[in-house]
Formats: structure tokens, C-alpha cells, sequence
């Protein structure tokens, strides 16, 4: 693993992977699907094609940027954020600095654990500090323990939790 690790260029989002992109997203979503134990996420039959051009918009608008983890001319992994602008309901009640957001990351399943993800969101919080980010946010979907326990390692804490209940 060690060699992949050192064969990873990490670049910025261009065009020629969009199918790539859509590939991750999906692989991550199918994954989602299988850990859900509320069965309420599923693939939509539109979601290979639309998702990627979702969260592309949501970059652009959003001062946000997405990074590929790129190895033999093909994109393994990825990480999207964007810093938000605050709106005048976050002043009434929130004095956090400039924050940034993470808002996807996937590497595909045959290369996980070999570090790129560190890579990844390593890139990103460069790209936050260089935006004058002071914190950087991240959700993490409650049954990914994985997920969980690599933001754990990287530094993150639980600062709020989501309570959901079937009616």
C-alpha cells in the first residue's frame, strides 16, 4: 500500500473525471444503503447522473472546492467542501469564525485504509486556512462507524447529535 500511497497526485476537480466523480458518489451512496438501519436512504434511478452535478454547483456557489485523489489516470477517491456564507439568523445565535465544510468523501473500496484519505482531507483544510477558515465542519452519517472513527483520528468532535424517530 505503501507504493499507492506514494503514486497519489492529489488535483483539483477537473471536467475529464466527472465520470469518476459520479462513480465515487455513487459507490458511496450503495454504500450508505447497506449501513442504514433505518432504510431510509436508497439510490435513486437518477442519482449516477445528477448527484455529481448537484454537489459540482453547490462547490461553484459556495467557494468550495473539490480535490481527486488521482492514481493511473483515474480519480480513487475525492473530497468536496465548501464555506458557506452566514446569514443573519447564524448572528442572532452563533459566534463561530469562518468556518469550512466538509461535504463528501469517498475513496473507492479497493484502496481504503492506505492513507489517501488522509491525503484528501489533509489538501482540504490547507484550502480552508488559505480562505481564513478557523474551524472545519463535517456531518458524518451515524451508522458509518468507519467514517466516525477516521474523523476521530484526524481531530474532529461530535458537537451536535440528530435525533430521529419513526412515527
Amino acid at each position: 500500500m505503501n507504493q499507492l500511497y506514494n503514486s497519489i497526485n492529489i488535483i483539483e476537480y477537473e471536467d475529464k473525471y466527472l465520470e469518476d466523480v459520479r462513480d465515487l458518489l455513487t459507490e458511496l451512496e450503495e454504500y450508505i444503503v447497506t449501513i442504514d438501519e433505518d432504510h431510509l436512504d436508497h439510490v435513486h434511478p437518477e442519482y449516477h447522473e445528477k448527484m455529481a452535478l448537484y454537489d459540482l454547483k453547490e462547490i461553484k456557489e459556495n467557494n468550495g472546492k473539490c480535490y481527486l485523489a488521482i492514481c493511473d489516470g483515474k480519480a480513487i477517491g475525492l473530497i468536496m467542501g465548501c464555506i458557506f456564507p452566514y446569514d443573519e439568523h447564524d448572528y442572532l445565535d452563533y459566534k463561530c469564525p469562518k468556518r469550512g465544510e466538509i461535504t463528501e468523501l469517498i475513496i473507492t473500496s479497493k484502496v481504503r485504509s492506505s492513507g489517501i484519505g488522509s491525503k484528501l482531507i489533509n489538501k482540504m483544510e490547507e484550502y480552508f486556512i488559505s480562505e481564513g477558515c478557523e474551524y472545519s465542519f463535517v456531518d458524518i452519517f451515524a451508522y458509518n462507524k468507519n467514517a466516525d472513527d477516521f474523523y476521530k483520528h484526524k481531530g474532529y468532535h461530535h458537537r451536535m447529535y440528530s435525533g430521529i424517530k419513526k412515527l
